[in-house]
């Protein structure tokens, strides 16, 4: 916030509380009287309402809020730049939070932090905390059952993109991963987007009618072959999934196929360092299990 917007609420703050405080002292009624004859000189429907002096515990209970207003701007952050006497903000809260949470669950983490992640896959309060992981931070994109949709890939199968070894589980976790499908519209054409869509359907046993296999499949050697494969069986290393089985990412039908071919496909797989390695490596071990699961 620059100096300009900041004095500019302090102003706004500063004004609004002094002219709340005028209006309130500049219409009370100096009569002891808690009643009065004068009327506010409207009639409503025939009703007319007194001129009555506010109650005193209704003033000072305005003044109580006034004073509540003024001291909470003094301690806390709410004056513009001010960060107010206490110096509070709310990234020094959640570090505090943080901290005790460390100091509270380090001892639980830490007992499975030398366990190979093959018995950590293996302990039920493990996979408890796992769980809880995994619905915190990954379940928004693969689901609550891991069992992903439409562009995130399934957990709870056999089937990789990058691998499903503990070591490659916990490289996509720590360092996130990016897929690189590109588009080969301009290179292929139409015909070639077709009947190159019709071969890789042919890969994973769908038939696909009026399509040039022949020229399908030699426009996948030409372009395809080179991350997925000459079999079309993939590539972890690259990202490559394997398209010689019936797991689809984006889907299996031929506009579907060929609107990958088409217009490529980016998907992203968000780095979790941030978790630390400790739960990093619980996270590993529940991911793993989940396939083994499915085996």
């Amino acid at each position: 916030m620059t100096n300009f917007w900041s004095g500019y609420i302090i102003f706004l703050t500063v004004t609004n509380l002094a002219l709340i405080v005028w209006l309130i002292f500049a219409t009370r009624k100096g009569q002891r009287s808690n009643t009065t004859e004068e009327t506010v000189g409207h009639n409503f429907d025939g009703i007319e309402e007194y001129d009555n002096p506010l109650p005193r515990w209704w003033f000072m209970l305005f003044i109580a809020t006034i004073v509540f207003g003024v001291i909470y701007l003094a301690l806390y952050p709410g004056l513009g730049k001010f960060p107010g006497l206490r110096g509070w903000t709310q990234i020094t809260q959640y570090e505090a939070e943080v901290e005790r949470a460390e100091e509270q669950f380090a001892p639980i983490f830490a007992r499975f932090a030398d366990m190979p992640v093959e018995e950590v896959a293996q302990d039920d309060e493990a996979l408890r905390i796992g769980q809880r992981l995994f619905a915190t931070n990954c379940s928004v994109c693969h689901g609550s059952d891991a069992r992903g949709s439409f562009g995130f890939p399934s957990l709870a199968d056999s089937d990789w993109i990058w691998g499903g070894s503990p070591d490659q589980i916990r490289t996509t976790l720590e360092r996130g991963r990016q897929a690189a499908m590109p588009a080969w519209q301009q290179v292929l054409g139409d015909d070639g987007i077709r009947n190159t869509a019709g071969y890789v359907r042919h890969l994973s046993g769908l038939e696909t009618e009026n399509v040039d296999l022949d020229a399908g499949r030699q426009h996948f050697q030409s372009v395809c072959s080179a991350c997925h494969g000459p079999e079309g069986k993939g590539n972890p290393m690259l990202g490559a999934p394997n398209l010689t089985n019936d797991t689809w990412l984006y889907g299996s039908t031929m506009t579907q196929v060929q609107h990958t071919l088409r217009y490529g496909r980016n998907g992203h797989m968000p780095a979790q360092a941030h978790l630390g390695d400790d739960r990093i490596h619980i996270l590993t071990a529940y991911v793993l299990s989940l396939s083994e699961d499915a085996e």
